[in-house]
């Protein structure tokens, strides 16, 4: 079933590619999509966002270098032409408050275009404490009763939308074969470890980032979370000096698209683990290392995708292991 694309610049642009499909047919492709990673196992439906449109509470749109006869473009990467920057005024699938944001940032940045020197990419962002296109600004964000504060150019999810969704579904896989004590691995600001704290005795996070690891102590504070503690760990001992064995515990795991990598699995399955919770937004590096976790003993029970990505090919997906 087709659909009108809201964007005029779809086809064009590279930031999207679903458009032209209805809403209820993107998430029955995605669910597909998922489901050929994982042929052997349930795949549940793709869970979908509140808001197909409008949703991204942050845009980073870049500009190439100036050069004399070629006209001024701020926006993203074109289709087919991965070296030409398509000018992209407005994005629906932006907040309106990032929408205005940005056309007063790329008003700003084309009155002094001459004067630049190279390209950048900027940055546009809205979170509870309101909008900045400043990436060292200081912001807050409010998720499931949690208040969090971190840099407005640091990663964290884009869909406020569906993000609480997500969020109690891994506290709730997290909690299923009874652990009590939990490690928050690639932990961030912490939003994952502190959003299941109430139902363990201990929560340790664990980062290679020490700036994150400062975040995330930050906001364990501002939230009363006092059973958690935030580890800036080597990635070659991520579990060494933990204070209690794997047969304790549940593990969470969300890394960036590139996967947890052979090292970090071998290092999890040697922890053992009561419970794994692996959270990907890259279901093609993620399936992989399902498999090499399968290989080492545990089951996958549960796959759940979710789409914090509406009208794109991009799906996120949760998958519950135990031994």
């Amino acid at each position: 079933m087709s659909a009108v694309p809201e964007c005029p610049l779809f086809g064009r642009c590279g930031g999207c590619q679903l458009q032209s499909l209805s809403y209820e047919e993107q998430l029955s492709l995605k669910t597909q999509q998922v489901q050929a990673l994982f042929p052997d196992l349930p795949v549940e439906p793709c869970v979908p966002s509140p808001r197909p449109y409008g949703y991204r509470s942050k845009l980073t749109p870049h500009f190439p270098k100036p050069r004399p006869g070629r006209p001024a473009a701020i926006g993203f990467l074109e289709v087919g032409l991965p070296r030409r920057t398509l000018d992209v005024p407005a994005c629906p699938l932006a907040t309106p408050a990032v929408n205005a944001e940005l056309r007063q940032l790329r008003a700003r940045v084309l009155s002094r275009w001459e004067t630049f020197r190279r390209g950048a990419t900027l940055l546009v962002r809205e979170a509870a404490s309101g909008v900045t296109d400043d990436p060292r600004a200081v912001i807050t964000e409010e998720v499931g009763g949690l208040s969090l504060q971190f840099l407005a150019g640091d990663f964290f999810q884009n869909n406020p939308w569906l993000l609480p969704g997500l969020v109690a579904h891994v506290a709730a896989e997290a909690r299923r074969d009874g652990a009590r004590q939990l490690v928050d691995a690639y932990c961030g600001s912490g939003l994952l470890g502190l959003a299941a704290a109430p139902g363990f005795a201990q929560v340790v996070g664990v980062e290679v980032s020490a700036s994150a690891v400062g975040w995330a102590r930050a906001n364990a504070a501002r939230n009363g979370r006092t059973n958690c503690t935030f580890l800036a760990a080597d990635a070659a001992a991520i579990f060494a000096g933990l204070p209690f064995t794997g047969a304790e515990a549940a593990v969470i795991v969300d890394p960036p698209r590139k996967g947890c990598g052979p090292d970090f699995i071998r290092q999890l399955a040697g922890f053992a683990p009561r419970t794994i919770v692996y959270v990907s937004c890259n279901p093609d590096t993620q399936a992989p290392e399902i498999a090499a976790l399968a290989a080492a003993g545990y089951r996958c029970a549960r796959v759940r995708p979710f789409d914090m990505f509406p009208q794109t090919r991009h799906v996120e997906c949760v998958a519950t292991l135990g031994r």
